[in-house]
């Protein structure tokens, strides 16, 4: 075992592939739903639908174990925490005119 290793655990090699299907996507939408069992976590894009109404088209979604959710939780907190630091705080209320207006607003899910 290696002392470098936070985890004291053996290194394991990784070979990461593209599944035939895999695609990437963009989303500015994210539904969390959870149970004993898993978190869902819901994939869509959000889009003006009248004046006063936003529409969600769910695009894909992900079930991950509690341990699963753990892990995603802490390496986007790093993340973002390295991007915040490299390029400033950000901030979660819309703003700029290429944001489909008419957002609901509140805590962000």
């Amino acid at each position: 075992m290696s002392t470098n290793n936070p985890q004291n655990q053996p290194t394991q090699k990784m070979k990461v592939i593209q599944a035939v299907d895999y695609r990437e996507t963009y989303t500015n939408s994210v539904q969390v739903r959870s149970s004993v069992l898993d978190f869902q976590v819901v994939f869509g894009v959000a889009s003006p639908d009248g004046p006063e109404a936003v529409q969600i088209t769910n695009q894909s979604g992900v079930f991950l174990s509690p341990q699963q959710a753990k892990v995603l939780f802490n390496v986007l907190g790093q993340h973002l925490a390295q991007y915040e630091q490299a390029f400033g705080v950000i901030k979660l209320e819309p703003q700029g005119s290429n944001l489909p207006p008419n957002l609901p607003q509140g805590p962000v899910n």
